[in-house]
């Protein structure tokens, strides 16, 4: 090809180039015009929109002690208080609102108010200490159940307040992931403080708390001046998120000027709950989204250059349909790069003999065939469900870390006739959680005002003031005393090896029968245990 026809050729794909920048920035401004105009329409913000609490930065956390974070956040509700609730108009004094003082839902009426940190001591000698990270939107409530079986069994546990959580959801509007690492650093000095020298260290991780818990895990092993943790327990982690909140940063734009101020909020809508927010800001999204990316990259970087041997075990909890975090970057993004170490991912099924089968996406039956990996796996694998047809009774299929071969074993439990599927939010709740739960304990007189899991709402679509989608979610797990079972297992023998089964048996090689015993007492007790779950007797500061 001569020049006069190299020219021409380059002429029209520059053209073309010019043609496309030009198709983008025109579509770019027109959905940022149509965000704008949509942020124009729904509720008005509100009280707790606008004001944001005086958190500590990352540097002054990292400065600081537990007395002082929990003074500080002594001053961060008195400031709610004045700012917010004492400013109420009279149109939002109404019981549904937790900032009203005179709602049975507003959390200063309650015992102990479970937005804050707190902890909790064993009745003798602390045997070690566990420090519990909550997640996005959440408070340390999500994790109490768990925190008083570490209790029960000897540990201190330390649970904290995340920067941004626990007081007005505009607190999340001006937060960095940074900071949570921060307040990550300062419950695991406390905790090392509690606990004494010499004495194990757990992690326990739900949904944004998850990552943090893994992030931490990992400059731990980079940094010889953090403590490092004996064992970190998962759930529903974020490792990963989904790929459009890249882009939730650009939501928020037109939020720059004052009269699109509602683009800064994916989601307003009344604060009913308690310990958990319902509106949502998009720095939220930004934030776990910037917080999953960098805890990928260090888990492939570390994985690469140093190698993941001094990561301690991991135990995952993961419901296999989960609409928060994406699965298969549990999967994928952590799992696969972990190394023999005896981990272990537990993922619960659908459930195949719901009343509501023919309704369910044949996609959702399908999904635990989707996520499996390809064996052997250097970690251990259960998968808790039930078949399609036969008996009702809930069976943990496992394959051990290194196996190609699955193997059994009894659940002694059975998935809930009208319970299609667990949740993202479900896994740290007891069926008879106050709050949650499907079943509340004392459902005549809720604790904390309202039960919200056992709500089963039937009307016409406009007549509640929430969506029927949050309502429909499930939010407490029917399979809770196997996961406290299984908690007990970790706290009792934190070294287990790599291929033994709950209980401590083991298979006896590659000819041993592909199956469990039907009993196991050392398990079976362990299950009995978790199923009396009494948060009264603890013992709270």
């Amino acid at each position: 090809m001569g020049p006069v026809p190299q020219m021409k050729a380059r002429s029209r794909l520059t053209s073309k180039v010019r043609i496309a920048a030009i198709v983008l920035v025109v579509l770019g401004v027109a959905l940022l015009a149509l965000r704008a105009y949509d942020a124009t329409r729904g509720p008005e913000l509100q009280l707790w929109h606008t004001f944001v609490p005086d958190e500590l930065g990352v540097e002054q956390i990292d400065r600081s002690d537990w007395s002082r974070y929990l003074r500080q956040e002594d001053a961060l509700f008195e400031q709610v208080r004045r700012h917010v609730s004492d400013r109420l108009p009279s149109a939002a004094r109404i019981p549904s609102n937790r900032y009203f003082e005179g709602s049975p839902i507003y959390p200063g009426r309650f015992e102990h108010d479970w937005n804050r940190s707190y902890e909790m001591r064993p009745a003798g000698k602390p045997v070690g200490a566990v420090v519990l990270l909550h997640g996005l939107t959440d408070s340390p409530y999500s994790l109490r159940h768990i925190a008083q079986r570490y209790v029960e069994d000897g540990f201190v546990a330390v649970g904290i307040r995340l920067p941004g959580h626990g007081t007005v959801p505009a607190g999340l509007s001006d937060v960095e992931w940074e900071r949570w690492m921060a307040a990550t650093r300062l419950a695991v000095r406390e905790a090392r403080l509690q606990a004494g020298a010499d004495r194990p260290i757990h992690l326990v991780g739900f949904s944004n708390g998850g990552a943090l818990a893994m992030k931490y895990a990992l400059d731990s092993l980079e940094d010889p001046r953090l403590e490092r943790p004996a064992r970190i327990i998962l759930i529903s982690p974020m490792i990963g998120v989904t790929r459009y909140a890249r882009f939730a940063g650009l939501a928020a734009l037109p939020a720059l000027l004052p009269p699109f101020e509602k683009a800064a909020w994916l989601g307003i809508v009344p604060e009913f709950n308690p310990f958990k927010y319902n509106s949502f800001p998009v720095n939220g999204a930004r934030q776990s989204h910037r917080l999953t990316v960098a805890l990928q990259d260090q888990i492939a970087r570390v994985a690469r250059e140093r190698g993941l041997e001094g990561l301690p075990p991991v135990l995952t909890f993961q419901s296999v349909i989960d609409f928060t975090v994406s699965t298969p970057a549990i999967v994928r993004r952590l799992y696969a790069s972990l190394p023999d170490n005896g981990s272990e991912l537990v993922l619960f099924d659908v459930n195949r003999r719901a009343k509501l089968g023919p309704l369910i996406d044949p996609a959702s039956t399908q999904a635990l065939a989707r996520l499996l990996p390809a064996l052997p796996v250097s970690y251990r694998l259960t998968m808790i469900g039930n078949e399609a047809e036969g008996a009702d009774d809930v069976t943990a299929r496992v394959v051990d870390a290194g196996a190609t071969e699955e193997t059994k074993q009894p659940v002694a439990m059975t998935y809930p006739a009208q319970v299609f599927s667990l949740s993202h939010v479900a896994i740290p709740f007891p069926m008879d959680d106050e709050l949650y739960g499907i079943q509340p304990m004392d459902a005549g007189n809720p604790r904390f005002g309202v039960s919200l899991g056992a709500i089963a709402p039937r009307g016409e679509r406009g007549a509640l003031m929430v969506s029927l989608d949050s309502m429909f979610r499930i939010s407490s797990n029917p399979f809770f005393p196997y996961l406290l079972a299984r908690i007990d297992e970790v706290i009792a023998k934190p070294a287990r090896a790599s291929g033994a089964r709950p209980g401590g048996a083991r298979r006896a090689g590659p000819a041993a029968e592909a199956s469990f015993p039907d009993t196991d007492p050392e398990f079976d007790e362990m299950l009995r245990k978790a199923q009396d779950v009494e948060l009264d007797s603890v013992v709270m500061p």
